[in-house]
């Protein structure tokens, strides 16, 4: 995977990629085609704009299951992070994917690390069925995304 500078653009193929989840489990992108794949990247694991964000994907799963749509979390945090912030969460579907060895690889294969903190940018990335990418939207740091937005651009 290739480091990239800015961010990845709608009709491009998303970069494949394996990653473990917060129970240790692969999460391989291209394991999904068929079904479209909601990539939510967030800075840091336990802080309040992040939980909320992730929790919003956990709240709204059952919704983007019936929109054919595997929502994920991503950042560079570590797996036991990942698996300790899950537990506190009591996250039941939501997986958060861990992008911490190589440091932030598929958020630089996305065009979403931050270097000047060592951290994803706050954004939400939807692949299509065959792997395309369907629409991206980068957030402010300090901003929680609208997951109703998102779900009403993948009822278009």
């Amino acid at each position: 995977m290739a480091d990239r500078t800015k961010p990845i653009v709608k009709g491009e193929a998303a970069p494949d990629f394996t990653l473990r989840d917060q129970d240790g489990k692969q999460f391989k992108l291209s394991d999904h085609q068929g079904k479209r794949v909601l990539l939510s990247f967030h800075p840091l694991a336990w802080t309040d704009f992040c939980t909320l964000q992730m929790l919003s994907l956990e709240v709204n799963y059952d919704n983007f299951a019936k929109l054919n749509t595997v929502p994920v979390g991503l950042s560079i945090d570590s797996l036991p992070t990942k698996k300790a912030w899950a537990d506190d969460m009591k996250l039941k579907q939501l997986k958060i994917l861990s992008d911490f060895w190589p440091t932030g690889a598929v958020a630089k294969s996305c065009g979403l690390f931050r270097d000047k903190h060592g951290t994803a940018e706050r954004a939400n990335v939807i692949i299509d069925e065959k792997g395309k990418v369907v629409w991206v939207k980068v957030y402010e740091i300090l901003y929680l995304p609208d997951v109703n937005e998102v779900l009403a651009v993948l009822k278009k």
